[in-house]
């Protein structure tokens, strides 16, 4: 109560002294400069000490306020009844880390720069498509490769000396998602890299750099395909050990191809709470022959609950699952043409196949804000044989 009052009446204080000084003509000019200095002095002494708690006086000595600036991702209130359960102390460490991550909003560097994260076996057999997808534009991204089987022989100079350090990746296994954690790492090490787009080998571009970079640094979220799934697939992947942290109700799946801001891949690299659970619970082989997948769970779900606002539900790199098979339909050279890439280029509608009885599909509109957008940067799976259609039409063609 004292420090509140402190200010009005040092300001009072200090208006007598400047006001009944004008009276005292009589001080020499030399005496009245030490005074006039002393009083500054004391009134900035008085700023420092007694802070402004009005809007309008915090207005005066700063644009900003008295508040702190935070970002606009969603943040939790761990004294709200938002949760169904009391969360136990791990949990509580652990929201409070990822809620102030959340808070964060990191320095914008003069000229982002967009990390091309390749997860390979070896060799990239497009590195001279990527090559000219990223000529002209340097300084604006930045390349790391994760070859898991073989040193990769580059074609390209933007991948020369970009390999990390690699781990074997068994697919469906948890080292797909240490992997790309791997990946994560050696990127943020650059406080220039403010998004970072995950790769495979038979991934390609389908649009020009240009429309890449102010898609992905022009929107706040993270492309992270994340939905709801009942069928065998998908919440009949879950399992009861994931309880108490992880409930079937937020369970979702979603492919691993992915891109996300600098504040979810912070909280990627911060979180050992959850990927413990997917790491012991979300793998091949489970009781009841149950086979669950980490790379198709772990993100999607997570971020399901830790920042639902701050994700698009859809991947930017298209693939197509009609065949609904095991593994999506691949593409040869055959395959390759100007309207085959144009239709790619320009859907506005995310497909998700339901493994239920009835075959359903669910349509997700690209929309952000209200406003529908093409929904592909990249696509996969192509095979190394269509590379010379592709750069020929990637030359010629606007429709990337």
């Amino acid at each position: 109560m004292k420090k509140e009052l402190a200010w009005p009446q040092f300001i009072t204080n200090f208006m007598i002294m400047v006001v009944g000084s004008r009276n005292r003509s009589q001080l020499k000019r030399p005496t009245w400069i030490i005074l006039l200095i002393f009083i500054i002095c004391i009134f900035l002494i008085a700023v420092y000490m007694y802070p402004p708690q009005s809007t309008s006086m915090c207005s005066l000595f700063s644009s900003k306020g008295c508040g702190s600036s935070t970002s606009t991702s969603t943040t939790f209130d761990l004294l709200t009844p938002e949760f169904s359960r009391p969360l136990n102390e791990q949990e509580i460490q652990s929201r409070i880390v990822i809620n102030e991550i959340l808070k964060f909003y990191p320095v914008q560097s003069k000229i982002p720069k967009i990390a091309f994260l390749f997860l390979t076996p070896g060799s990239l057999p497009f590195e001279k498509l990527w090559h000219m997808f990223f000529q002209g534009h340097e300084g604006k991204f930045s390349v790391y490769v994760h070859a898991s089987k073989e040193k990769p022989v580059h074609a390209s100079h933007y991948f020369v000396g970009r390999d990390i350090h690699s781990e074997p990746v068994e697919w469906g296994r948890i080292s797909m998602v240490e992997a790309e954690r791997r990946l994560l790492a050696s990127a943020l090490l650059d406080p220039d890299n403010e998004h970072f787009v995950l790769l495979s080998e038979s991934c390609i571009p389908v649009r020009r750099f240009d429309f890449v970079y102010n898609y992905l640094l022009l929107t706040n979220v993270s492309f992270i395909d994340s939905y709801v799934d009942p069928g065998p697939h998908g919440n009949g992947r879950y399992i009861e050990h994931m309880l108490p942290e992880v409930e079937k109700k937020d369970f979702r799946k979603g492919s691993q191809w992915l891109t996300m801001k600098r504040q979810h891949a912070i909280i990627i690299m911060a979180d050992s709470l959850y990927f413990r659970k997917f790491k012991y619970y979300c793998r091949p082989n489970m009781e009841g022959n149950r086979n669950c997948y980490a790379d198709e769970h772990y993100l999607p779900t997570i971020f399901t609950m830790l920042d639902p606002g701050g994700i698009a539900k859809w991947s930017v790199t298209y693939v197509d699952w009609s065949e609904r098979k095991w593994h999506p339909k691949s593409f040869r050279a055959s395959d390759i043409t100007y309207q085959l890439m144009k239709k790619i280029a320009y859907i506005d509608e995310s497909l998700h196949f339901i493994s239920d009885a009835k075959g359903s599909v669910e349509i997700t509109p690209c929309a952000l804000n209200g406003f529908k957008r093409s929904c592909y940067l990249f696509a996969r799976k192509f095979y190394p044989e269509t590379q010379d259609k592709l750069m020929k039409l990637f030359s010629n063609s606007t429709i990337f």
